[in-house]
């Protein structure tokens, strides 16, 4: 597929066919695009709880109950789902490790422009905490932007998913210990493969965008 045929392809599924799994290969993809996101000042400010097992996904499903009980089944029966997680706080130990992860990896040709890349974390990080207050907004603004190329990526292996803000964020935290390390739910993202039932399918519903003309200003 060329990219407007992905874009046109691509779809928030609702029905998921829980007898196609994701190959391990496509898994490996998956988890490639998780890693090699962009970020600000490249802060990687995520984690990411993956469930594939039928345990993980009644686990992940603990935060689909009550008010959000409509998103059970597109956890049940998806091939996998991803929790994106957002930190909580960065602080310059923290910033210290992101830099001298990229030293390891061969970014920097000198002790001077490790440094100066450090400071301009720092600095960044220091704008949004002080001027700002913004920090957490900030960082959690990474993770979307994660999720927006995750979604775009996984459909060009032609797999389907569903982002779901509509999640029970404290109870993944608990469910995860995640705040005690640091992180916070956001996002879930089912992936997995469409069901010929799913009424929200391409084809039963077309898409729908603003025309360019109310979105667009060309100079």
């Amino acid at each position: 597929m060329n990219l407007k045929e992905t874009l046109n392809w691509r779809y928030t599924t609702k029905e998921f066919n829980p007898s196609k799994k994701i190959s391990n290969e496509d898994m490996d993809q998956v988890k490639n695009l998780l890693r090699m996101s962009p970020s600000s000042v490249n802060l990687q400010p995520w984690h990411f709880i993956i469930a594939e097992t039928k345990e993980g996904k009644a686990r992940m499903a603990k935060g689909t109950q009550g008010f959000f009980h409509f998103n059970e089944p597109k956890v049940t029966n998806a091939s996998a789902v991803v929790l994106f997680c957002a930190k909580t706080d960065a602080d310059n130990e923290y910033f210290q490790h992101i830099a001298d992860t990229e030293d390891k990896n061969g970014r920097f040709p000198n002790e001077d422009i490790k440094n100066g890349f450090l400071g301009a974390v720092k600095a960044f990080a220091g704008i949004h905490k002080y001027d700002l207050k913004d920090l957490n907004h900030w960082m959690e603004k990474q993770v979307y932007l994660n999720i927006g190329s995750f979604l775009l990526g996984v459909a060009t292996l032609g797999i389907d998913a569903t982002p779901m803000e509509g999640i029970d964020v404290k109870a993944l935290d608990e469910e995860f210990g995640l705040r005690e390390k640091g992180f916070t739910a956001l996002v879930a993202v089912s992936i997995g493969y469409r069901s010929e039932s799913d009424f929200n399918t391409t084809d039963k519903t077309p898409k729908s965008r603003l025309p360019e003309s109310e979105i667009f200003t060309e100079i």
